[in-house]
């Protein structure tokens, strides 16, 4: 069963002075970098993003990142405008990494050696995906950008981030949202809503709560791994990464 916040009558995760992941995937959403403004990309933003994962990696954590692209462009939007539906969600894809190429250049700015892979190869601007280079890239100490999702049209990015996780092997993704956590109803429309600290799989499925598309949620489940959903402010990722009490977790040995 959920756990609200409300019932535990101590924190389930334990600050210590070391991390408790060694490997992260942080999965962002195209809307998340373009701020208070209606469409595009914020730098200040972005650079924000990059000054937490510049944190992140100062402890020694592997740091990869898939970033969405509806900032700039959604497949679906395109589709039910009467767009055929490939071609939407290629434009999309193509849309992800023009954020990943920005996030790149923010990060090696604040001196992160970044590599940017992508689904759908060009030679000219970024790495095609290449699992064992991309593991090879982590494993000496630089960031990982995983761009246009799966390569493939009708699947998310969010289950491009649950591919690429299970793929590089990592402890954990990071769901960087606008909000805290995942509540019982929605926070906006019910001010009595109470936030969970930790939540099953299957729960998540059945209740319909829109943390990650229900394909990326049952590929988590099937690997083992957990997804931890917080606000993408104050610092969360290195809180997050040092074991203190942020957002909901999802999955985890308990609730798997």
């Amino acid at each position: 069963m959920p756990t609200p916040v409300s019932d535990l009558t101590e924190s389930p995760a334990t600050v210590s002075g070391k991390p408790v992941f060694k490997r992260v995937l942080i999965k962002l959403s195209g809307e998340a970098l373009m701020g208070n403004r209606g469409y595009g990309i914020d730098p200040a933003v972005v650079r924000s993003v990059a000054l937490q994962i510049k944190a992140v990696v100062s402890h020694g954590v592997g740091v990869s990142v898939v970033v969405g692209g509806g900032n700039i462009f959604r497949g679906l939007a395109g589709s039910a405008a009467g767009m055929d539906r490939t071609t939407a969600d290629t434009v999309g894809m193509l849309a992800t990494i023009m954020n990943a190429l920005t996030l790149q250049d923010s990060l090696e700015k604040e001196g992160i050696i970044t590599r940017v892979q992508t689904a759908i190869e060009m030679s000219k601007v970024a790495e095609p995906f290449i699992r064992r280079k991309a593991i090879r890239h982590l494993e000496k100490g630089r960031v990982v950008i995983f761009a246009a999702g799966t390569g493939n049209p009708y699947f998310s990015t969010d289950t491009g981030a649950a591919l690429r996780a299970a793929e590089i092997n990592a402890d954990v993704i990071f769901k960087a949202t606008k909000v805290d956590g995942v509540y019982t109803s929605d926070p906006v429309t019910n001010p009595d809503a109470v936030r969970y600290t930790q939540i099953s799989y299957m729960d998540v499925i059945k209740q319909g709560i829109k943390v990650m598309d229900t394909t990326a949620i049952s590929l988590c489940m099937e690997n083992s791994i957990p997804i931890l959903v917080f606000r993408l402010e104050d610092e969360n990722m290195e809180r997050a990464i040092m074991g203190e009490p942020v957002g909901t977790l999802v999955g985890g040995k308990e609730n798997e």
